[in-house]
């Protein structure tokens, strides 16, 4: 039995690399934390001929690497015309989220010989920024909680599929909350009549049938699920021939439990085909 999905987790210190890779461990996947980078296609030769029962593997490579981590794009280069599929995720966290989330661990930023905390995210920003724009999907987990990271590893890759051409993810949230910076496209929902302002619909979500008849009711929500849609079936097309495998739409409203809701859900039906894999998140549905 050979590899068949091979995902490297990179990015800032501090951004929730571990939460995710104990995620992919639940998941099922074979993980490593720190692997020397010289030892990428040794690991990936011993798994391919050995005939190990390793489908799924999961390597966290960052800057612990040393002058090392510069060899990593050559690497997943050449990774890449193997039989297996590879993906590359990023994370990252704004420079003040990083500077509470070590204080409150106590723990000391790799970089932090004889820097400043702040100094040393600088310049280990600095120096992932080249991976980072060479990495499939990059996440920003500022606004994330440990089970809402969690929920979007497991939401991405418990249906992944290699055979899939591209894997959308359709995302809905509220501004309220704050944008979510992984999307590739982003809609605006919040011009629909909102249903939050109806007392009997108040407290039920976009998944409703009653909150959905509500939304259906008004001609410029189909108008614009149907604009949106004409797109989307225009651009998915483009991106699959520029290669593109991963997109995130996201579809935002107020609060992210009705409009959005209700939208992204009539997205999925719209795009789902059996080249495509769907994965729908509703990240503030119960805010």
């Amino acid at each position: 039995m050979s590899l068949q999905d091979l995902v490297i987790v990179t990015g800032m210190s501090g951004s929730g690399k571990g939460t995710v890779l104990r995620t992919f461990e639940d998941l099922g996947f074979f993980c490593i934390d720190n692997l020397p980078v010289a030892l990428i296609p040794k690991l990936v030769e011993g798994i391919q001929t050995t005939g190990d029962d390793v489908k799924h593997a999961v390597l966290v490579i960052d800057i612990r690497a040393g002058e090392k981590l510069k060899d990593l794009e050559r690497i997943v280069r050449r990774l890449r015309k193997s039989a297996f599929h590879l993906f590359v995720l990023y994370l990252e966290a704004e420079d003040d989220v990083l500077v509470r989330r070590f204080s409150e661990t106590r723990r000391p930023h790799p970089l932090s010989n004889q820097k400043s905390l702040r100094e040393s995210i600088k310049i280990e920003r600095a120096r992932l920024r080249s991976l980072r724009e060479f990495a499939d999907v990059a996440i920003d987990t500022s606004r994330y909680t440990v089970h809402e990271i969690k929920e979007l590893v497991v939401e991405r890759f418990r249906k992944h599929s290699r055979a899939s051409a591209l894997n959308i993810h359709l995302l809905s949230f509220g501004y309220k909350k704050g944008v979510p910076p992984e999307a590739d496209l982003m809609f605006d929902a919040r011009f629909l009549p909102n249903p939050y302002f109806v007392s009997r619909l108040r407290a039920r979500s976009g998944r409703d049938k009653s909150v959905v008849k509500y939304l259906q009711s008004f001609p410029e929500t189909n108008e614009f699920i149907k604009r949106v849609g004409n797109l989307l079936k225009y651009l998915v097309p483009k991106y699959i021939k520029e290669g593109k495998r991963y997109l995130t739409i996201a579809v935002g409203c107020t609060g992210g439990r009705h409009r959005s809701v209700f939208i992204v859900e009539e997205l999925a039906k719209l795009l789902n085909n059996k080249k495509r894999t769907i994965h729908v998140q509703h990240r503030d549905i119960n805010q």
